[in-house]
């Protein structure tokens, strides 16, 4: 533990010479789970854009015009 808190750094735990499991100290796992969220938001945002620009959208009043037609919605 006292190696983790100094160097901030995961230590690889071997079995037989092979790694086996990582540890590492709870504040650098969270910013690895904040790197991977902020990773997973830009993606959906440049296939959002990649949609848009390959015109697979459609309009809100569009969606939820088909959305209550098939679910028996009546306004």
């Amino acid at each position: 533990m006292k190696q983790l808190k100094k160097t901030k750094r995961p230590l690889v735990l071997t079995v037989n010479g092979r790694a086996a499991a990582v540890v590492q100290d709870a504040e650098a796992y969270q910013r690895l789970l904040d790197i991977a969220a902020r990773a997973d938001a830009k993606e959906g945002i440049r296939q959002g854009l990649d949609d848009v620009a390959r015109g697979r959208t459609r309009s809100a009043g569009e969606f939820f015009r088909d959305f209550e037609t098939r679910h028996g919605i009546a306004r």
